[in-house]
């Protein structure tokens, strides 16, 4: 069993690159590779706890990625259909809560109504915070965050003298969550791909040159050992 690491991170943020060209090198179609990451997926969810990783954050589909062919948007669509009605229960008998971030406007309504139901579910959970952005971007975060700062502005319910950045962080998808530590990228592109621009200001990051479905625990867990061999100033110097 695997232990949790010294001064390692709490909250970990995912950005789950490469399935397409996993899938591409096998000679499978590019949906086989989003079928080989949710796998991955799942043994990363598992690993967490026995590392100390309190909240998991993973960028399932972005708002950028409507702009992939239309059966590609539709397959990810049915993926995380089945999946959210296939792992419901273990994800509750494991201690999982689940929460979803992103603009659920556009999503499907029958998606939408199995989201609330997961997030409903396993609300009472506590072992591990798992985070799934869909149909989320920071930019699109930060904008509909802003529109509901200045209704509230507009009603005479917050002075304008009073909004700063605690303020605003209140108005974000993550305004329950903390902060990410980590943020790790797979598939050697080193990008943040509009993914937590707000939360992410002092977050450490891993660009790492592995494909999504090939991200192992132990690779993670590696990841989470390395983020505790740094030391993180905020600004600071050190004395």
């Amino acid at each position: 069993m695997t232990h949790p690491v010294k001064n390692g991170p709490r909250h970990v943020a995912c950005i789950m690159d490469g399935n397409g060209r996993w899938a591409a090198a096998r000679g499978k179609p590019r949906l086989a590779g989003h079928h080989a990451g949710a796998k991955r997926c799942k043994e990363i969810v598992r690993a967490c706890p026995d590392l100390g990783v309190t909240h998991l954050t993973i960028f399932a589909f972005s708002t950028e990625n409507w702009r992939r062919t239309q059966s590609e948007v539709a397959g990810l669509m049915s993926l995380f259909r089945r999946y959210i009605q296939s792992e419901a229960r273990e994800l509750l008998a494991a201690g999982v809560r689940v929460r979803f971030i992103g603009d659920r406007v556009a999503l499907d309504p029958k998606l939408g109504r199995l989201m609330d139901e997961l997030e409903l579910l396993t609300s009472k959970n506590d072992r591990l915070n798992l985070t799934i952005a869909l149909n989320y971007g920071g930019r699109d975060e930060i904008g509909r965050a802003t529109k509901r700062l200045a209704a509230e502005v507009a009603a005479g319910r917050l002075c304008p003298n009073d909004v700063d950045e605690t303020v605003l962080a209140r108005f974000l998808d993550t305004h329950v969550l903390p902060d990410p530590d980590l943020v790790v990228r797979t598939s050697g592109e080193a990008r943040i791909s509009n993914f937590l621009l707000w939360q992410s200001a002092y977050a450490e990051y891993e660009f790492i040159d592995t494909l999504w479905p090939d991200f192992t625990a132990d690779r993670f867990a590696e990841a989470v050992a390395r983020f505790g061999e740094r030391e993180r100033r905020f600004g600071a110097v050190t004395a």
